[in-house]
């Protein structure tokens, strides 16, 4: 393969139905599939090889930057029905990437596997939503899913925030706007402080990371929108955790209690191999917060939540509760299913 063209190596990986592509030196390129890394059969990369792809797939500023700071994260629209969510990095002093592919139709519910859950949150009018998970967890595809339903059936204006953009939305009934942290807009944080002077309906953040852009979704669910974010967390309940240690322990209270009043969901999930056939399936949980549930989190007390979850009350469940009904159905196999839960025990 050339491996001064991009476009070869993209649609190779698509054929394969690969989901990331990763390009290291002196290795042929990497790819997952269904979770898996295979290796390609195409001739090992050199440090050129890897400069040039990534080059290509770069402006000359990122490019510049890249070459500065050793680092850049960057989206690429190069394929038909395609987009790339591009991360170059250096590695033992020599050029390195990975590339995500990312489908620009957006699967059906029944495709994805989503419960009907999800499309009640999507269409609240206003409220804080998490969608937590590990890395390639598909979170990112569910939050898009939400929105694509937002913009086929509401009058409404969406703000996305991201870093970089992977899906494209075409505005439907909605008006969309999206912008890339690095390349539209400086920072998460200072993307949504203006976001908030724009009209907004929906607010939507790529991932919340740290504590003035957590602050800012919280006060922008507070004011009337709704806010749909992603976060890197285990579970449900682990999400609230992750927030509250962002911060300083004189803070808490206060996140606590804008927390208690304006979540009105976290959606847990992991994606886990099918037991019969090439593939995963999605799992997932669902924490709803009642009126229970808030005052859990205004105490703080939030190893409580698991046993209000366990209930099913206003159609929450947990993961355990999902994964052996998955069991039973002959869908995934008890050992995976041990692999994905943190209490396995429970199954």
């Amino acid at each position: 393969m050339d491996y001064t063209k991009v476009l070869p190596l993209l649609h190779t990986a698509i054929e394969h139905k690969a989901t990331d592509i990763h390009l290291v030196v002196d290795r042929p390129p990497i790819y997952r599939i269904h979770g898996v890394l295979i290796k390609s059969d195409l001739p090992p990369l050199k440090s050129e090889d890897i400069r040039n792809l990534i080059s290509n797939m770069m402006t000359t500023t990122q490019y510049k930057t890249f070459l500065e700071t050793q680092d850049a994260d960057l989206s690429y629209i190069g394929v038909k029905d395609f987009n790339f969510r591009v991360n170059a990095h250096v590695e033992k002093g020599r050029p390195a990437a990975n590339i995500r592919i990312l489908p620009t139709i957006i699967p059906t519910a029944q495709e994805l596997g989503i419960p009907a859950i999800i499309e009640k949150l999507a269409r609240k009018r206003k409220g804080f939503i998490i969608i937590s998970g590990s890395a390639g967890s598909g979170k990112t595809t569910t939050m898009n899913y939400m929105v694509d339903l937002i913009n086929k059936e509401r009058p409404f204006k969406i703000v996305m925030i991201e870093d970089p953009i992977e899906y494209v939305h075409e505005s439907k009934k909605s008006l969309i706007i999206q912008r890339e942290v690095g390349t539209n807009t400086q920072s998460f944080a200072s993307a949504l402080k203006h976001a908030l002077r724009q009209d907004p309906d929906v607010v939507v953040i790529g991932e919340i990371r740290d504590a003035e852009s957590i602050s800012m979704a919280l006060t922008a669910a507070e004011t009337g929108h709704l806010v749909l974010t992603t976060m890197h967390a285990p579970d449900t309940a682990e999400s609230i955790n992750r927030i509250l240690d962002v911060y300083p322990p004189g803070k808490q209270n206060q996140i606590r209690t804008q927390l208690a009043e304006n979540l009105i969901g976290i959606i847990g999930q992991v994606l886990i191999p099918l037991q019969e056939k090439e593939g995963r399936v999605l799992a997932t949980e669902i924490l709803i917060p009642t009126l229970s549930i808030r005052n859990i989190i205004r105490r703080g007390a939030l190893l409580e939540i698991r046993g209000q979850m366990v209930t099913g009350e206003e159609e929450m469940y947990t993961m355990e509760q999902c994964l052996t009904g998955m069991i039973k159905n002959g869908i995934i196999t008890r050992d995976y299913a041990k692999e994905f839960t943190k209490f396995p025990n429970y199954l």
